[in-house]
């Protein structure tokens, strides 16, 4: 789960992370009241989507007045927002948080995020700092430094003093940072983050360290320990269908294919995903069921993938392991009785019950086409959808 910037600084602060103060608006009036609570002859005006780049796209500026502050507001809030994270549709932009200026000396970049590879918390960081951090990745990355935290010891002094180094602060900064870096990990580590970026973390004219921007990723999964971050949720930012799926437990994303896909298990999914593509074919989805799913989840995980307009196929591929196919099969033909199923179905059933999840499908008088096996399967649907194509 995602969280706007403003929200990301406010679960900052409850751990002393140093950020810039500031107050979120909905109008150009609250905007210029922000402004004016806040203080100062400096503001920054920062559209709140979730989607980074916002600089780049025009949705990050600098307010010298009151009448600059309200402007830019205008300008802001209902505005389509498009960066290089949004794709071209862009996203809508709702609010704005007006935030004090600070005097920079210097920016730096800093991340925190969980290496699926290690099942470690790992720092990542780098003197180049700001806008341009994907090209220092791309084309500097003897530039970018990474330091991995031992679950079992957690952070330790060397750890923060070697991203000092790296970063080639400033001695009497040093204290500064392993407070800061501290501060971090505990939020980390207390709120289930899959991922923290602060870019950039700055240097101040008066010589202090300050998160000017942050981006929290919460483990969906964790999200029943802690409901003070699940109430920070934006629906508006997220796809109507993602929501719809997570109301019923199940685990998609919409993509930009026609072919739908409905897997048990995150691994089955993604390389049912590639064989599709493999057999020339494009998904539309990535969708696990889950291997506990009952009928009437694998009921609302069909009724899910036909609401999608691009889907002119399904692809079925189930395990059943923990999950009988016997469920399976008739969540498939309640789901296809209850839309008037229109497009090519093509399922492919291994496991548990097999061979009565077969009959049934066979015997349901719905259009239903077998497949042998994982290839089989792929090659069928994407055939079937061309053919509907032409």
């Amino acid at each position: 789960m995602n969280i706007h910037e403003y929200q990301a600084k406010q679960v900052l602060a409850r751990y002393h992370v140093p950020v810039p103060q500031g107050q979120v608006a909905y109008t150009p009036a609250e905007a210029v009241s922000a402004a004016q609570g806040l203080g100062g002859k400096l503001w920054v005006v920062k559209a709140q989507i979730h989607a980074g780049g916002r600089g780049k796209g025009g949705g990050v500026k600098l307010a010298k007045t009151l009448d600059e502050v309200e402007q830019l507001a205008k300008q802001m809030i209902g505005m389509t927002l498009v960066t290089h994270q949004t794709g071209p549709e862009g996203k809508l932009v709702k609010r704005v948080y007006v935030e004090q200026g600070t005097g920079i000396k210097k920016e730096l970049y800093l991340s925190a995020l969980i290496d699926r590879s290690t099942s470690r918390v790992t720092f990542i960081a780098s003197e180049e700092g700001g806008v341009e951090i994907e090209e220092v990745a791309e084309h500097h990355p003897e530039k970018i430094i990474c330091t991995v935290i031992d679950p079992a010891a957690g952070i330790q002094p060397f750890h923060a003093r070697k991203l000092a180094f790296g970063l080639n602060l400033p001695k009497e900064l040093h204290g500064k940072f392993d407070h800061f870096i501290n501060a971090l990990y505990r939020a980390i580590i207390d709120t289930d983050a899959s991922q923290l970026e602060i870019n950039p973390l700055v240097i101040t004219n008066d010589g202090d360290l300050v998160a000017l921007d942050a981006k929290f990723d919460f483990d969906d999964n964790a999200l029943f320990r802690h409901p003070d971050i699940h109430e920070l949720r934006d629906p508006d930012e997220e796809d109507p269908l993602e929501q719809k799926a997570s109301k019923f437990g199940l685990s998609y994303v919409k993509m930009d294919g026609n072919i739908g896909c409905m897997v048990n298990g995150a691994g089955l999914a993604m390389a049912t995903m590639d064989i599709i593509k493999l057999y020339g074919g494009t998904p539309a989805n990535f969708l696990d069921v889950g291997g506990g799913a009952n009928r009437e989840k694998v009921t609302e995980a069909f009724k899910l993938i036909l609401s999608d307009p691009n889907v002119e196929g399904i692809l079925v591929n189930i395990f059943g392991g923990i999950m009988r196919c016997d469920i399976i099969a008739e969540g498939i033909i309640t789901a296809a009785r209850e839309v008037n199923l229109h497009v090519p179905l093509v399922v492919r059933l291994e496991g548990t019950n097999v061979d009565l999840g077969k009959k049934m499908l066979s015997s349901s008088g719905l259009a239903i086409v077998a497949a042998d096996n994982l290839a089989d399967a792929a090659e069928k649907i994407v055939k079937a959808v061309k053919r509907k194509a032409a």
